[in-house]
């Protein structure tokens, strides 16, 4: 039988190559420069500028493009074409594609004053250009915050244990940005007991489970757990199709995550994302090295080899049980993060920009940051490797990936003598702590793309609470009840598995708009610099996202759905109705994009106009 060692080896080995190579000539392709002053340094202002520690600054990088989607994607991806084409997609496309559309995002916000990618492509092609893309971001951001406080609450129902150390290490976070902050505390002694205190919580969390409601029909949580309301939810909306439980935790998550967005980045979101980046990289890191020792000393408890019902391939359709899905276009919907992602570039030239202390800083944590997450999409392929089939792996979603990450990862550590139990919920609480890093940081992009469409004072941060239409778009306060009230009616309809494949296309397609822009970006720069390491990953992913949005649209929705009668319910006929709108308004506007930067590209090198310099504002 193939040992799963394999999956680690050929990532670790493409990773190595992209890093050591691509990367350093990306660097001095885009010409990165110490002496240059980042906008963390130029516009401090202790709220958003704030420039930090190069460790620091890769914790929240990393906790935050590092949310559930590499976990989820490959493991969905390998159940139902098998694991070969999953893990030739992380291997081959992270490192080539990927890491350098984060890098890149993340390089060119940095000449543009830490600002968006629609602020940089509407430099070059105009207003309209910037309100699609602004736009465009905003759309997924909104399926972004659905997608990942679902999970959440998923993860929370199924490992109450994990409920109480997200607590603990929340509140760890809040004392650590008082104690570097406003105590002025040594740091390395700081990192040392706060990160302690983060581990301890984990106990804390085993010992003292926490739940809102009691799980219906025959299911009970766990002796000890403590359960707040004695009923089962079943009036929470959402409770008929995620549980009263689950359906409870959403507007939970929603609300923090709208909460810890408003708050200055010191206060808790640089704090909180170094420490919680501990437990993400011992959870990376010593599933890797556990799949290592386990293999060549035979220390795991069982052997880690490739379960007999995980297929290399499954064939271009997968398995019978997920329906008609080509592998072509809808693997490379399926696994966006941890191969490539668009919501990536919203972080890179969003809260990350903001706070990078020097260019160089760039390298390691925007191109090393998503080689990162590749390595965290190959873990998660892995565990599926070595569960097997636990749940409904191959219908997709949260149903396969949780059991899966979590029961594989208890299998895998087991390399290390942790009992399997223990390892299933540091595991479980591994990709909480992926998912609520990604859920605020999001909002607080949201609330970045608002303030750009409908523009902000100079100087000004907008609370919100003003009056009038724009002041409670673009407010600190008032922004994140937009978002989070359209996410939870996405969230409460039930329908997870189109509203993950819709928020695949997007995410998709959102990359290759951020590499469009990109290139854009530097070809008004230096017309004797090359367009490839952009324009051929930009070309690659608006083609098959493109055909991937409108195959869900089309063929899932219109034709299964609502001319076959596949939406047997009013409500889910609502739900195909609203998603092919969807689809087809992002799929209008990525087009109108691409021909906005196709005429901006041809004109500046076709010689018809000057290229204008890669800062100018």
């Amino acid at each position: 039988m193939t040992s799963v060692i394999w999956i680690v080896a050929a990532v670790l080995a493409t990773f190595t190559v992209g890093y050591m190579g691509y990367s350093r000539y990306l660097s001095r392709f885009v010409d990165l420069d110490d002496d240059r002053e980042t906008p963390a340094h130029k516009y401090e202002d202790g709220q958003e500028y704030v420039p930090a520690k190069k460790p620091v600054l890769l914790g929240h990088h990393f906790s935050s493009i590092a949310g559930g989607a590499p976990i989820v994607g490959p493991i969905t991806a390998g159940a139902i074409w098998g694991w070969v084409p999953a893990l030739l997609w992380v291997a081959i496309g992270n490192p080539l594609m990927g890491a350098v559309h984060d890098f890149i995002s993340l390089s060119g916000s940095i000449r543009h004053e830490g600002r968006s990618i629609g602020y940089i492509v509407g430099q070059y092609v105009g207003e309209r250009g910037k309100d699609l893309l602004l736009w465009f971001a905003f759309l997924t951001i909104i399926l972004v915050v659905a997608v990942f406080a679902l999970v959440v609450g998923i993860v929370f129902n199924a490992f109450p244990e994990v409920t109480t150390a997200s607590f603990v290490y929340v509140l760890l976070a809040l004392g650590f940005g008082v104690y570097l902050y406003q105590l002025n505390g040594p740091f390395v002694p700081g990192t040392v007991l706060f990160v302690a205190g983060v581990f301890a919580g984990v106990w804390v969390g085993i010992q003292y489970p926490f739940a809102l409601f009691e799980l219906a029909g025959e299911a009970s949580h766990d002796p000890g757990t403590f359960v707040l309301f004695s009923s089962t939810g079943s009036w929470v909306p959402g409770a008929a199709a995620l549980g009263g439980n689950t359906a409870a935790w959403v507007p939970v998550i929603m609300v923090y995550g709208a909460i810890a967005s408003a708050l200055p980045v010191w206060v808790l979101l640089q704090p909180r994302d170094y420490l919680s980046s501990f437990l993400l990289y011992t959870g990376v890191g010593g599933g890797v090295l556990a799949i290592i020792v386990g293999t060549l000393f035979a220390t795991s408890a069982e052997p880690l080899v490739v379960d007999s019902s995980i297929a290399a391939f499954q064939g271009f359709w997968g398995v019978e049980a997920a329906g008609l899905y080509p592998l072509f276009p809808l693997l490379f919907i399926t696994i966006a993060c941890g191969t490539i992602s668009g919501f990536h570039s919203l972080v890179s030239s969003g809260t990350t920009a903001k706070q990078l202390n020097k260019e160089s800083d760039a390298r390691l944590i925007g191109y090393g940051g998503m080689l990162g997450e590749g390595l965290l999409a190959a873990l998660a392929l892995s565990t599926l490797a070595v569960a097997g089939f636990a749940g409904d792996a191959a219908a997709g979603g949260i149903g396969g990936a949780l059991p899966n990450f979590a029961t594989g990862g208890g299998m895998i550590l087991t390399s290390f003598g942790v009992p399997q139990a223990v390892g299933s919920v540091f595991m479980a609480l591994v990709l909480v702590s992926f998912l609520l890093t990604s859920t605020d940081t999001a909002v607080r992009l949201g609330r970045y793309m608002m303030e750009e469409i409908v523009g902000t004072p100079s100087g000004t941060t907008d609370t919100g609470l003003s009056g009038g239409i724009g002041s409670f778009a673009r407010g600190r306060y008032t922004n994140p009840l937009i978002q989070i009230g359209f996410g939870y009616l996405l969230v409460i309809s039930g329908q997870w598995a189109t509203l993950w494949a819709l928020f695949g296309g997007a995410n998709q397609l959102l990359a290759a708009l951020a590499l469009l822009t990109a290139t854009v970006w530097i070809a008004n720069w230096d017309d004797s610099k090359q367009l490839v390491s952009t324009g051929v990953p930009m070309a690659v992913m608006v083609t098959i996202t493109v055909l991937g949005l409108l195959w869900l649209a089309l063929f899932q929705n219109l034709y299964l759905n609502i001319i076959q009668g596949g939406a047997g319910t009013i409500g889910a006929q609502i739900s195909s109705g609203v998603q092919i709108v969807l689809a087809l308004v992002l799929v209008g506007l990525a087009l109108s994009l691409v021909r906005l930067g196709y005429g901006n590209l041809k004109s500046v090198r076709g010689g018809s106009r000057s290229a204008a310099e890669p800062g100018d504002d």
